[in-house]
């Protein structure tokens, strides 16, 4: 169960972050690798901020949202280059 939710958490956040980023999204499967990495980017940048939105489903797309937002921000920034 928890890896059917960290899909859906993963692709959620992932696609969210591809419609929030200008551009188009990275396709289903690269948007779950994306959400699920961003999950864990996120949650490293929250914590060692000390910040935690709390528990539950939301939070956890909030938290994946915006660690993948910054992963397609640094992907951007190292493909110009």
């Amino acid at each position: 169960m928890n890896l059917l939710y960290l899909v859906v958490v993963g692709l959620i956040a992932g696609w969210l972050a591809g419609r929030v980023m200008k551009g188009g999204g990275y396709g289903i499967l690269l948007d779950i690798v994306l959400g699920i990495l961003g999950g864990v980017f996120g949650g490293w940048t929250f914590g060692v901020l000390g910040i935690w939105p709390g528990g539950g489903i939301v939070p956890a797309i909030l938290v994946g949202f915006v660690g993948a937002v910054a992963l397609v921000w640094i992907t951007r920034q190292i493909k110009k280059v």
